[in-house]
């Protein structure tokens, strides 16, 4: 987790709290964490999906199709592209058979296996057969190998309230195993500075996420370049203030794609679609939970491997 930086590029300090917990991270790590045997083998998540399962995979949430609220503000297009090795999918079989699949990024992290994703793409209790992350999946291609999952961590806040009672916590972090050779997937892709409290406003963000209805036979992911702000919700049942970005084109199946800065390491990621109803209610505008020290306290749970939160059993 990098050093905050403000939208200019001036440093600026970050809640106490959040500081302590990263040196906490840091000074008092673990031993790297055995890898779960829960999650399923890399040789199998590998094997299952294939180029044809990949593209059959639905999102797993869509955006609505109400009207945008007006903006000044024109509405950059976005562009397909072949991607980042840090960005990917998750990809999963529901409790219907049924193959889903969420965007991702790699964060760098002690132990090299962590992923950011929205809290939608996997707050279900159905079953997730085959739950693992495809690094810059484009054209029916794992050009960076698959990752099984082993862990997810998400705010138990969210499991309580749901999805938009709980949208200013709409945002998981995942552990992954090593792909079938033993490497794990920082080692691969390298990964990005993950940023709690990184101010609402920046001028040039990149956004980049998978959408679900792609012309191609295999989907690309799309890439925009655009300025955030804050949004302050106007929906007494999903309150909050969220990151707001105008870019064209963000359908279903762009949840958990990523907000991008430029820091010291190349990008920090500040956002994921989702939050304000799970990302937006139309294609051309898209918001994220804002990141605080609760995003950070997800962080060192999963770096320490705590046992994650879960939906309460109902009395």
């Amino acid at each position: 987790m990098g050093r905050p930086r403000a939208a200019r590029g001036r440093l600026v300090p970050a809640p106490l709290a959040a500081l302590l917990v990263l040196v906490l991270a840091l000074l008092a790590l673990p031993a790297p964490p055995a890898h779960a045997a829960a999650g399923d083998p890399p040789s199998s998540v590998d094997a299952y999906w294939t180029a044809g399962r990949m593209e059959a995979a639905e999102p797993v949430a869509a955006k609505g199709t109400g009207p945008a609220r007006p903006t000044a503000a024109p509405v950059p297009p976005s562009h397909p592209f072949a991607g980042l090795p840090q960005v990917g999918t998750f990809f999963w079989t529901d409790g219907s058979n049924t193959g889903r699949f969420c965007g991702g990024t790699v964060v760098r992290s002690p132990h090299r296996d962590l992923v950011v994703t929205a809290g939608h793409c996997l707050r279900s209790a159905d079953p997730k057969k085959y739950l693992s992350f495809v690094p810059q999946y484009h054209d029916g291609q794992k050009p960076h190998g698959i990752y099984p999952v082993e862990r997810t961590y998400l705010d138990q806040r969210y499991y309580d309230l749901g999805t938009d009672g709980g949208a200013r916590w709409d945002y998981a972090v995942v552990r992954v195993g090593p792909r079938a050779d033993g490497a794990r997937v920082q080692q691969v892709t390298g990964g990005f500075d993950l940023l709690p409290y990184p101010g609402y406003d920046h001028r040039d963000v990149r956004l980049i996420g998978y959408p679900g209805n792609s012309d191609a036979r295999y989907p690309q992911p799309l890439d925009c370049a655009s300025a955030t702000h804050r949004y302050t919700s106007t929906d007494p049942a999903a309150p909050g203030d969220f990151l707001e970005i105008p870019c064209a084109g963000y359908v279903g199946g762009t949840s958990g794609g990523p907000f991008l800065v430029r820091d010291f390491g190349g990008y920090a990621l500040i956002g994921v679609i989702g939050g304000y109803h799970t990302g937006g209610d139309t294609p051309d505008i898209s918001y994220s939970s804002y990141f605080t020290l609760d995003i950070a306290l997800l962080y060192l749970h999963a770096v320490r491997g705590d046992t994650p939160a879960a939906p309460r059993t109902p009395a």
